[in-house]
């Protein structure tokens, strides 16, 4: 076995270890972020709607990497205030504009999964 090789005994512990960090985050990110929670109940409505309507494995395709974009930017949006916060809480210009860069990129995930969502849904509620 060579030294760098990724079996020693340790390695497999601290990937381990890693997806705990990543869980933890994950449950922070809901119960703090009130945001989190308006994209719990969308996720879930989609979910229900995607196997009332049956839509089929392109559309979940579609459906799922829309939600995952809007996961990831709420997160990333998260660290970045939280990140923000540490550095300073008065007032600065480029904080500011960092803090509204990342919740813009939240509105634009979402703006899009909605869009994704509508055209996937739209017919089927409305007939068309």
């Amino acid at each position: 076995m060579s030294e760098d090789s990724d079996q020693r005994p340790g390695f497999l512990w601290a990937r381990i270890r890693s997806f705990g960090y990543a869980g933890r985050g994950i449950v922070v990110l809901v119960l703090t972020q009130g945001n989190a929670l308006v994209h719990l109940a969308a996720t879930i409505a989609v979910i229900i709607a995607g196997f009332f309507f049956k839509v089929t494995a392109g559309e979940w395709a579609a459906l799922v990497l829309s939600m995952a974009a809007v996961w990831i930017a709420e997160a990333l949006n998260t660290a970045v205030e939280a990140l923000a916060d540490c550095i300073t809480r008065e007032d600065d210009a480029l904080i500011r504009r960092a803090k509204d860069v990342a919740a813009g990129a939240v509105l634009l995930a979402a703006i899009a999964a909605a869009v994704v969502g509508g055209i996937v849904f739209g017919p089927r509620i409305f007939g068309a």
